[in-house]
This record gives structure tokens, C-alpha cells and sequence, in this order.
């Protein structure tokens, strides 16, 4: 499976009273992404506060999600778990619910050895036939994978066919396409680089931008898509103020801060994370509002 362009990041919705999952409000957001002419959706994330679901809502979730997406985009399941048993059962879960792609993090408490990091997706990959992203956030998972441990699984595991990088070094991006001639496609999962790694040939860019900014991310593709590298500088800068601020914010607390003033309503996050403050809410709305509206692009 060959992935390109803006893969959109949806958040989990909690109703207010309960703190339960909001499918409702679910379903809205889901198809508000794909009006935003995303690519590919990717449930379960950060962002979709995965960490903080039940296996039950976790399965639920997923299940919601691919059957609200119905095949209009790929789907990439989101999975990060300490041990093996358990991402194994979440990834034949995704098969069996009918996602296309799952997206792997192993996250760490005790450091592990590029051998364990090797055979948590080894054994992971054996018992599923879905192609594998391989997800290295080290800010999030206490784990940080090498270029060529990465390469290493790539060339030896066969369901391993991508990686999603976080770290935000561009370095790295360069290293995936030496170590493999350019085999390898790789994305970026670090919001303010998302045009340098366009330019360093990036496969995509996994966000949760198109939430707060519509089809700004997708205008920016298509201008790299087009060579038209001023245009692309053009629309990045106008996003740049954004992306800084909801990754030094937290993803769920203020993509869902900025949600429900645009009118969605998908509630709080899970404690212990907590609310944006209305400082950081009304910040955040003028990056939205010097971002969007100044190119007049839709939010809905």
C-alpha cells in the first residue's frame, strides 16, 4: 500500500456529563476530516487519547471509525502498548474490523534493547497480514528507534513497509532514504517540520492540523505536489504559529479547546489531562482565525 499526502489525526470526544465516548460527535469530526480532502485517517493516536482508553472503547473506537471512513480513505489504527500480547491482540483486532494500515509504537517503562524493539514487531507482524507503520516518538514513548534499527526492521520484517517519524530531526528523514536508496517512504509526525520534510521527500505528513485548519494542510501538499515552493512556504508560515502551539500545548487539550469553540463539541479530555485555560483558548483561536480565515478556507 502506497500512502501520500495529509494523514488527519481525529481526537476521541467525551461526552461532558459521563466522560464516556461521544460516537456522535465522533462521526462529525471523522467526516469533517474528510470534507478537509484528507488523504488517509488515523484513529487511536496521541491525539485520540488511546493511553487513556479501555480496551473496550479502544475496540469501539476503531470500530466507529472504519465503518464512519467506509473505505473513502484508508484507515491506520493506532497502537501503542508495553507488551507484546497486547499489540498483538489489538493488531488482529484491526485486521479483523477491517483497517488497512496499523500504526505501531512500542512505549517503553523498562529501556529495551534494539533486539526486543526488533521482536515486539517481529511477533506483532507475524500474526497479522496488515502493512505496518513503525511510529518513533520518543517524547511520548520513552523509546527512541535509530535510523538503522528502523532500516534493519524494514529490510527483515516483511509487513514493515513505513515509518512515521516524530522527533523532529530532518536528519533522520535524509538517513531513511540513504540507508535504503529511497525504498523506504517515510512521514512526518512533527507539525512544525512539516515543510522541510516535504522537501526532504516525505511521503506524507501525519497531522492533526486539518481539525483546526481544514484544507490548509492538503493546500500545502498540493503546492509541493506542484513544485511551487513559494506558495508552499506561503501557506506554511500561515500555519507555523499554530502547529508550535498545539504541540507545546498537548495535542488533546487544545486540538479539542480549539473543536468545541468552532462549534463541535467533543468535551473535556481524560483527567489527568486538563482543560486549556482561556488564555491559551483565545491564542489559539487567533492562530486559527490568522491562519483560515485569511485564505478563506472553510473550517466545516
Amino acid at each position: 500500500m502506497k500512502l501520500e499526502g495529509i494523514i488527519a489525526y481525529p481526537i476521541t470526544p467525551f461526552k461532558a456529563e459521563t466522560q464516556e465516548v461521544d460516537f456522535d460527535a465522533l462521526t462529525i469530526t471523522l467526516n469533517a476530516l474528510l470534507e478537509h480532502q484528507c488523504d488517509a485517517i488515523a484513529p487511536l493516536g496521541s491525539a485520540g487519547e488511546s493511553a487513556y482508553l479501555s480496551w473496550q472503547e479502544w475496540q469501539q473506537v476503531a470500530q466507529k471509525s472504519i465503518e464512519v471512513v467506509n473505505h473513502r480513505v484508508p484507515v491506520i489504527l493506532g497502537i501503542s502498548e508495553l507488551t507484546t500480547s497486547m499489540a498483538i491482540q489489538k493488531a488482529q483486532k484491526a485486521e479483523e474490523l477491517g483497517a488497512d494500515v496499523i500504526m505501531v509504537i512500542p512505549v517503553s517503562y523498562w529501556k529495551l534493547t534494539d533486539q526486543e524493539v526488533y521482536e515486539y514487531y517481529q511477533q506483532i507482524a507475524a500474526a497479522t497480514k496488515l502493512p505496518i507503520m513503525v511510529y518513533n516518538n520518543p517524547a511520548t514513548s520513552g523509546l527512541d528507534m535509530s535510523p538503522e534499527l528502523i532500516v534493519k526492521m524494514f529490510e527483515g520484517i516483511e509487513n514493515i513497509c513505513m515509518v512515521k517519524d516524530s522527533t523532529g530531526d530532518i536528519q533522520r528523514m535524509h538517513k531513511f532514504h540513504e540507508l535504503t536508496q529511497g525504498k523506504l517512504p517515510f512521514y512526518n509526525g512533527c507539525n512544525p517540520l512539516a515543510l522541510e520534510a516535504f522537501c526532504a521527500g516525505a511521503s506524507g505528513w501525519c497531522t492533526v492540523a486539518p481539525n483546526l485548519l481544514g484544507k490548509l494542510p492538503n493546500l500545502l501538499y498540493q503546492a509541493i505536489k506542484d513544485g511551487d515552493l513559494a506558495q508552499a512556504q506561503n501557506l506554511f508560515y500561515k500555519q507555523l504559529p499554530l502547529l508550535r502551539f498545539i504541540v507545546q500545548g498537548g495535542l488533546p487539550k487544545t486540538v479539542k479547546a480549539g473543536l468545541n469553540e468552532l462549534g463541535f463539541n467533543v468535551g473535556a479530555p481524560r483527567k489527568p489531562l486538563q482543560n486549556a485555560s482561556l488564555a491559551e483558548t483565545n491564542q489559539l483561536m487567533g492562530f486559527i482565525r490568522d491562519g483560515s480565515v485569511n485564505l478563506n478556507n472553510s473550517y466545516k
